[in-house]
């Protein structure tokens, strides 16, 4: 798919992942809709700024009616912040399964018609490397990551048949605030090279959508992905290497 006058919706696109997506598309020519819960937080020049809470589905419904242009939809935004499954705030695990998981879902069924209409286009979906293993800590994440690529694999398949690409980004750490601020309060020391560049790491997920993948794996991604074929593992935070 040619992103060079698309019209791209990406959410949360206010810092991190999400920014780096709407930069990244502007730069290939694409007309972005660029939303966040709190829009005022978006300072991308050139952007159409909406706002967008994908866990309100009367938000992702007027999101889908004032961006009826759409052909490439970004699901980038996700709460991070799940803890452990048994010890962890049982809120903050439905916080994370809610946005991962059911807020993509939404967007996904809200997006689908707007997307058959302007000839098909392309989801890509922001996964994690986390979602093949678990993560010590954070396993709420993991799992609502596991669900997100099940879901990735199901939309791929039931949207086939309107011409829809699908596209999963599978990647590991990358420099985020939500990566450097769970990094301090778990005490890591995560050394200079560890961690991706949410630029680097988006311009590998726009060539990947281009040339029409259906994953795109960073370094930790094609590690996790591997690790599949094994007995399951945690992913070792402790173990990280530049």
């Amino acid at each position: 798919m040619n992103l060079h006058g698309s019209t791209a919706l990406v959410t949360g696109s206010n810092r991190g992942i999400g920014r780096a997506f709407t930069t990244e598309l502007l730069r290939r020519g694409a007309k972005v809709y660029a939303t966040a819960r709190r829009p005022e937080l978006v300072d991308v020049p050139g952007v159409e700024v909406l706002r967008l809470d994908i866990t309100d589905q009367a938000s992702v419904e007027a999101a889908a009616a004032a961006a009826g242009d759409v052909d490439v939809l970004i699901n980038n935004a996700a709460s991070t912040a799940g803890g452990d499954l048994l010890g962890g705030d049982l809120r903050a695990v439905r916080e994370v399964v809610d946005s991962n998981f059911w807020g993509t879902l939404a967007m996904v069924r809200a997006f689908a018609p707007v997307l058959a209409r302007n000839g098909g286009g392309a989801i890509l979906n922001v996964l994690s490397a986390a979602a093949w293993t678990t993560v010590e800590g954070n396993s709420a994440y993991a799992a609502a990551k596991s669900a997100q690529w099940g879901l990735t694999n199901g939309i791929r398949a039931e949207l086939a048949a309107q011409g829809t690409q699908v596209t999963a980004l599978v990647p590991g750490l990358t420099a985020t605030e939500s990566m450097e601020a769970f990094a301090r309060e778990h005490g890591l020391d995560l050394p200079e090279g560890a961690l991706n560049d949410p630029a680097d790491l988006v311009r590998l997920a726009l060539d990947g959508l281009e040339a029409g993948e259906v994953e795109v794996l960073d370094r930790y991604g094609v590690q996790a992905k591997a690790l599949l074929a094994g007995p399951p593992r945690s992913f070792d935070l402790s173990g990280i290497s530049g």
